[in-house]
């Protein structure tokens, strides 16, 4: 049994792949489909199912309606996150610019 407590929005999770990668692992069992993948679920039951494997799903979404909200959801947070990173790295960059101006600020007057 593999416990990860993790989203399904991210794709760097160990424990994940390494269940991926093991197929003498024939069931995967997840909470919510979201928590495997945010999207593409169907394409990754499909590869299971190919290798004679199955996932399952304990709870269901209980009609479409809900499976559509769950999807807009998962799309603005995928690009809400994504945003955040891209300021992160933005603010990250300038401060090393800054830096590297400020050094050669200070060999210029030496």
């Amino acid at each position: 049994m593999v416990k990860e407590v993790a989203s399904g929005v991210h794709d760097s999770r160990p424990k994940l792949l390494a269940l991926l990668k093991d197929t003498s692992e024939t069931r995967i069992v997840v909470e919510h489909r979201d928590r495997l993948t945010r999207f593409g679920f169907h394409y990754l039951e499909t590869l299971l199912q190919a290798q004679g494997r199955a996932s399952e799903v304990v709870n269901l979404a209980e009609n479409d309606t809900e499976d559509l909200i769950t999807d807009l959801v998962a799309i603005v947070s995928s690009f809400t996150a994504r945003l955040y990173s891209q300021r992160l790295a933005k603010r990250k960059t300038e401060r090393i610019a800054a830096e590297l101006q400020g050094e050669e600020a200070d060999h210029a007057t030496r």
